[in-house]
């Protein structure tokens, strides 16, 4: 059964690893994977959140570039993302994770739209405040409710992330795409970052429940560690108005499938 997993699971752990950092697509290709190796939907989806923290380690080590500097900006995705997390796991541990299945195709399809969107606010989240002048109340307080709605998004991808997984990374990027002022490496980077935290989270609580399988992990790990590794030297390559189109139409692609599934 490890030979199995170790022919079918480390490449496309490989290519997931690549999917995920350069369009936090990574599900796109190993969750039909592990459940081509033979793993129930429940236990894939699980399996495949536990592997994914590999792919932050990979990424982590050859994105310190772009994450120079912005160890506070990751400090403010942090809280919501592993708030969020959370209380998704928790959820999934009570409740199964089917009805949540016919929402999702909507969620990654408005995430999208949300990515070929040229023009967006940028509320003062993640780093680069606008600078608002002291009189503006007006201006202060509209900041503010954008900022609260960023959270907010961040707090609900974390729960998304938890709660079933796939493609919570480029509702993340589109997130990010659209409130940052940061290059897309950058963003990229912090969204690479924050998502293997928000997925160590939710692997602490699947472990309790029993249906990671763990023979599964460690051939799939891998993989996802040396894909997060070749993934940041795409993006730098890469224009990021071209990569952001890419990730559209795959997205796109992706809510199309798993609506015809659900």
């Amino acid at each position: 059964m490890f030979w199995k997993y170790l022919v079918i699971l480390f490449p496309a752990g490989i290519l997931a690893g690549i999917a995920s950092t350069v369009a936090g697509l990574a599900s796109l290709v190993s969750y039909p994977a592990l459940l081509l190796a033979g793993l129930p939907p429940v236990s894939a989806n699980v399996t495949n959140t536990a592997s994914l923290i590999f792919t932050a380690v990979g990424s982590g080590m050859a994105s310190k570039r772009e994450l120079r500097g912005h160890g506070r900006d990751l400090l403010k995705l942090l809280p919501p993302m592993i708030g969020g997390s959370l209380c998704g796991g928790l959820l999934l541990l009570v409740a199964p994770a089917s009805s949540f299945t016919h929402v999702v195709p909507f969620f990654i399809f408005s995430a999208a739209l949300l990515i070929l969107w040229p023009e967006l606010p940028h509320p003062s989240f993640p780093g680069h405040p606008r600078k608002i002048p002291a009189g503006d109340k007006t201006g202060r307080r509209k900041s503010g409710i954008l900022a609260a709605m960023v959270w907010l998004a961040i707090f609900l991808v974390g729960a998304y992330t938890g709660y079933f997984g796939a493609a919570g990374g480029v509702v993340m990027l589109a997130i990010l795409a659209a409130t940052s002022r940061l290059k897309f490496a950058e963003y990229n980077a912090l969204k690479n970052m924050s998502m293997g935290a928000s997925n160590l989270v939710a692997t602490v609580l699947f472990a309790f429940r029993g249906h990671i399988y763990w023979l599964a992990v460690p051939p799939l790990a891998v993989g996802f560690f040396f894909g997060g590794l070749i993934g940041p030297h795409i993006v730098r390559h890469i224009s990021a108005r071209l990569l952001s189109i890419g990730i559209a139409i795959c997205a796109m692609g992706l809510a199309v499938f798993l609506f015809i599934r659900a």
